[in-house]
């Protein structure tokens, strides 16, 4: 019980196998896996929203923004280098929903607190190994960098990523032929990004930057933040920026069908 109750609150214990008298690691995890269930988020309504095409070559398509009608935006947050419990808090009781792109070398080091978050409700997806320009590299460097990174999410989180983000969003057909060997179903970039806890290029500092110039939320953005010191409060602020608008975040996976990785139908 002990162990449950410091999920909820937002870590993971360090178990071991070899504990006295005590059930095997993952009799453990399997346990605490149905105590705390994934979150399900609300699905789009019918007729409100266009689901991505997949392309014409067969390869994952190159996704930006999602076509609604709703007024509604898509959190998703990359890499994993810095450990936030209050912003567990705030994804797991205000109901915020998000989706990780982990970057898989920060996993040994913070396994525990992307337990908690996927506990909460964040899908874990694929950011890479160690958050390479993919663009520059062969294809069996990419390889290893995609594939090895799924490979990891898998074996800690129990599902197989199925949407890659590239680091930079830097990627070439290479890419996208690799992500589609490694199991993954599409790309998914961004239309906007928040600059949580760094500055923008010009200089701003906790700036929100639309990637065609324009200003606030747009239906269907897919936004781009990092797991960055600070991330709990950056958090806050873009609720309310978002709520300020009249806009509420949603599930982008609901909004992307089964082909391309998501969990819409289709």
């Amino acid at each position: 019980m002990a162990a449950v109750l410091a999920v909820a609150a937002g870590v993971w214990p360090t178990v071991r196998a070899q504990a006295v008298g005590g059930p095997d690691v993952e009799e453990m995890r399997a346990r605490y896996r149905a105590a705390f269930a994934d979150q399900a988020w609300p699905r789009p309504a019918a007729g409100s929203w266009t689901a991505p095409q997949p392309s014409a070559d067969g390869l994952p398509p190159v996704i930006s923004r999602i076509e609604t009608q709703e007024k509604v935006v898509f959190l998703t947050i990359d890499d994993g280098y810095e450990y936030d419990a209050e912003f567990v808090e705030i994804v797991r009781k205000e109901k915020v929903p998000i989706m990780t792109f982990l970057t898989s070398v920060y996993i040994p080091q913070h396994g525990p607190y992307f337990w908690a978050l996927k506990n909460a409700g964040s899908r874990m997806e694929n950011h890479s190994v160690n958050h390479k320009n993919l663009a520059l590299l062969g294809p069996e460097g990419q390889r290893q960098e995609i594939c090895a990174a799924s490979d990891a999410i898998e074996g800690q989180y129990g599902r197989r990523p199925t949407v890659f983000r590239p680091p930079f969003g830097s990627y070439n057909p290479t890419t996208l032929q690799v992500v589609k060997e490694c199991g993954m179903k599409s790309v998914l970039l961004w239309s906007a990004e928040f600059y949580n806890g760094t500055t923008s290029p010009q200089g701003v500092r906790d700036a929100f930057v639309r990637g065609d110039g324009g200003q606030g939320f747009k239906p269907g953005d897919i936004i781009l933040m990092h797991y960055r010191k600070g991330l709990a409060g950056q958090m806050r602020t873009i609720l309310g920026w978002i709520r300020e608008q009249g806009f509420k975040p949603a599930a982008v996976e609901n909004y992307l069908p089964q082909s391309l990785g998501g969990d819409a139908p289709g």
